[in-house]
């Protein structure tokens, strides 16, 4: 079996503390050690080049596979949400797109909880973890029915499966597309409070407590949720959450102006939420940080802020927008290679995102200092429907390996 040893780069592992000069070793599609390690004789040697060495991003929660935007971004897997135009609840569905994207993208299907995302009854969830899926999913709804939620949990915790939440009463956001405040007033949108958060996640937790269940709330974006995510973890729960770069630096006055590529699902909060959710970066209370990727084009974005479809394209800025939480102070560069990389694929239970012996060689070489300017004309998406348009940014990853190939 081919050995490569990667030499004179930094290596940001996810489990230590700072970042390393090291050397990587790698046979076959496995890694095989890393740290301060003498290099074989019979080994290939590539020079890293001083760039930084990291494992390659796992993207928890995506709603379309975009591959060139994933390779721009550094990402090496992504975990597919079951709203797709053929949901995936169906064993032969979640088998499809497990190929999607191989062999030099790996897509990890999210089954849906229940048959059409419709929050009544069970999906198969067994045959389509047999199948390939992952976790299971409600999809971009919550569901309303306690009842059903249970049983979902309760399936879910008995074949080792984590239920990625949406955390929203749909009761109280009913229809709204901005959170109530100042800006959602001055604009005549409808809008509905944040604490329609923090509902859907205590009713979550008190279940999950209930049935023993992993639950992971995919996107949190308010600070009466994060205290809630730090009560059910302080008290042992398995309980995760993640947030995307949107609500860590913007808040709704970002929707200012009808700008429907800051419409988002949850909507876009206000300032206190989103400083809240930045301590909950440094505290550890989030788990994950996902792009959300959902490209929409014009058709779907050049409407009425009301009449438009919620989502943006976040594969690409995803590095570049969290590398400003390593230069803020919030994280080391290795904590946050753990919020996009270690602690998804301990979630979906993947041997990848870390540099532990036998983990895949999904790597990524970065260069965090590089600038470069948003653009969603010149975006490697389907669609450019990125609130970041025009942002400076730096920070990108050069080179990308997956399973010991580059690509």
């Amino acid at each position: 079996m081919k050995t490569l040893a990667i030499v004179n780069g930094k290596l940001a592992d996810p489990a230590g503390d700072t970042l390393i000069s090291g050397t990587l070793l790698i046979a076959g599609d496995r890694i095989v050690a890393a740290g301060d390690i003498a290099v074989p004789e019979d080994a290939d040697t590539i020079d890293a080049g001083g760039l930084v060495v990291a494992p390659g991003l796992i993207d928890l929660g995506v709603f379309a596979t975009d591959k060139p935007a994933f390779h721009f971004g550094g990402i090496t897997r992504a975990a597919l949400m079951p709203d797709q135009s053929s949901l995936l609840d169906d064993a032969a569905l979640i088998r499809q797109a497990t190929r999607a994207g191989k062999p030099d993208f790996w897509v990890h299907p999210i089954a849906a909880a229940t048959r059409g995302l419709k929050g009544t009854e069970l999906a198969e969830i067994g045959l389509m973890q047999a199948a390939g899926a992952k976790a299971v999913g409600t999809g971009r709804q919550w569901i309303a029915d306690s009842g059903v939620m249970l049983r979902v949990l309760s399936y879910a915790a008995g074949i080792g499966l984590t239920v990625i939440a949406h955390a929203e009463d749909g009761g109280l956001a009913g229809k709204a597309v901005a959170t109530s405040g100042e800006t959602a007033t001055r604009l005549g949108l409808s809008n509905a409070p944040a604490c329609a958060e923090a509902m859907a996640i205590a009713r979550d937790i008190i279940l999950a407590r209930e049935t023993g269940a992993a639950i992971h709330f995919r996107l949190v974006t308010t600070r009466a949720g994060f205290d809630l995510i730090r009560a059910a973890k302080a008290e042992g729960l398995n309980v995760t959450c993640g947030i995307s770069p949107a609500y860590l630096f913007l808040n709704d006055q970002a929707v200012t102006d009808f700008r429907t590529f800051a419409r988002l699902s949850p909507p876009l909060r206000d300032e206190a939420d989103r400083l809240a959710s930045l301590t909950a970066i440094a505290d550890g209370t989030i788990d994950v940080i996902t792009s959300s990727h959902d490209p929409r084009g014009p058709e779907d974005k050049r409407l009425p802020f009301a009449d438009a479809s919620p989502g943006m394209a976040g594969a690409e800025t995803l590095l570049a927008m969290a590398l400003n939480l390593v230069r803020d102070g919030h994280v080391t560069l290795n904590r946050l290679m753990t919020l996009l990389s270690a602690n998804p694929a301990r979630i979906l239970g993947i041997d990848a995102g870390s540099f532990a012996p036998g983990s895949a060689a999904d790597l990524i070489f970065i260069d965090p200092d590089a600038p470069w300017i948003v653009d969603s004309a010149k975006m490697a998406a389907s669609a450019g429907n990125t609130p970041f348009d025009r942002v400076p940014v730096q920070g990108r990853a050069r080179r990308i390996m997956k399973g010991g190939v580059f690509l």
